[in-house]
C-alpha cells in the first residue's frame, strides 16, 4: 500500500529497533532499520515501513498468543478427558466389586445347597449293600447329615462375610 493511501492506520514514531529477543516479529524490524541509513530512504517510506513492521510484529505476537492459548485449551481438554476416563474406570471398578460380592453370595448358597444334594444322591442310588439302608435310624442319619453339612457351610461362609 503506498504511503499516501494508508488512511487512518497508525504510524510508529520509534527511532530505534526493538531487540531481537523481545518479540517474535522483531526480526522484521531489526532488519529494516539499518538499511534506512545505508540506502538513504525517504522519511515517509521509513514511516510506512516502520508501520508495516509494527503490524507484522503485532500479528506475530497475536499468533504467538493464539498458539499459547491453543496449547492451554488442548491441555485443559486432555485433563478433562483423563478425568472422565478416571471416573468411568472408578464406576466400572465399583460395579465389578459389587458384582464380585454378588458372585460370592451365589457361590456360597450353591455350595450350601450342593452338600445335601450330594448326600441325597448317594443315598438315592438304591444299592443293597449300603449299611445305613437297613439300619433303623438310617433315614434320620441321612437327613441329619444333610442339615449338619448345610449349617456348617452356612456358618463358615457367614464368618468369612460371604453371606
Amino acid at each position: 500500500m503506498p504511503p499516501s493511501s494508508r488512511g487512518s492506520r497508525r504510524t510508529s514514531t520509534r527511532s530505534r529497533p526493538r531487540s531481537s529477543a523481545a518479540t517474535p516479529g522483531s526480526l522484521v524490524e531489526s532488519t529494516s532499520y539499518p538499511g534506512f541509513q545505508k540506502y538513504s530512504t525517504d522519511e515517509e517510506l521509513q514511516r510506512y515501513l516502520r508501520d508495516v513492521a509494527d503490524h507484522a510484529t503485532t500479528v506475530a505476537e497475536r499468533v504467538a498468543g493464539f498458539r499459547q492459548m491453543l496449547a492451554d485449551i488442548l491441555t485443559v481438554n486432555a485433563t478433562l478427558v483423563n478425568q472422565a476416563q478416571n471416573e468411568e474406570i472408578k464406576r466400572l471398578t465399583e460395579a465389578s466389586f459389587d458384582q464380585n460380592e454378588e458372585v460370592k453370595r451365589v457361590s456360597a448358597w450353591a455350595a450350601i445347597l450342593f452338600a445335601p444334594t450330594l448326600i441325597g444322591t448317594a443315598y438315592g442310588m438304591n444299592f443293597q449293600n449300603m449299611p445305613e439302608l437297613h439300619w433303623e435310624y438310617g433315614y434320620v442319619f441321612a437327613l441329619a447329615l444333610m442339615v449338619l453339612t448345610s449349617v456348617t457351610l452356612w456358618v463358615i461362609f457367614r464368618a468369612r462375610g460371604w453371606l
